[in-house]
């Protein structure tokens, strides 16, 4: 039995380690250059991130995580939507990934206060005083109420709903 060797001087075996470059090439240029660190975002809070030159397409893995709103100059308003975790990715007007993140939204620990009565969850901020905060996990009923409460308050102070006797 006689073994059958590919010398790279060969032009068979020279386009078969083009071609096997070319492809490796493209999948790494597809690549984002590095991983980089997570995005840790405070749900209900926004937070500013530089986008590289030359973007043109910002796409969220899931919106109901995080949102973003394209500014001028290259900036993007990253906010936090709901727990967990969703990426961005950024890509140019070829399609190419210019670049990619992992971004993490958690609850603000900070000056916020969770009570427990039964099964029903309440959240106050305190700082320095505690007053109703909306915050995923609430119970419905107590969600619904301190929400309706805020909406009445913005309707009062944009001017859409007049005060009660006038």
């Amino acid at each position: 039995m006689t073994a059958k060797s590919h010398r790279i001087g060969h032009p068979r075996a020279r386009r078969r380690a083009l071609a096997a470059c070319l492809i490796a090439l493209g999948i790494a240029a597809t690549q984002p250059a590095h991983a980089a660190e997570p995005m840790n975002i405070v749900l209900d809070q926004a937070t500013i991130l530089k986008l590289p030159e030359g973007t043109t397409t910002v796409i969220v893995g899931n919106p109901l995580i995080a949102d973003v709103s394209v500014q001028a100059g290259g900036l993007t308003v990253v906010t936090g939507k709901g727990y967990g975790a969703t990426n961005l990715i950024v890509l140019d007007r070829a399609g190419a990934t210019l670049m990619e993140r992992e971004l993490q939204v958690r609850g603000n620990g900070e000056n916020t206060v969770v009570v427990y009565r039964g099964g029903e969850r309440e959240s106050y901020n305190c700082a320095p005083t505690c007053e109703r905060r909306i915050t995923l996990g609430d119970s419905p009923a107590f969600f619904a109420a301190t929400a309706s409460q805020t909406n009445l308050l913005n309707a009062q102070a944009t001017g859409a709903a007049k005060p009660p006797g006038r």
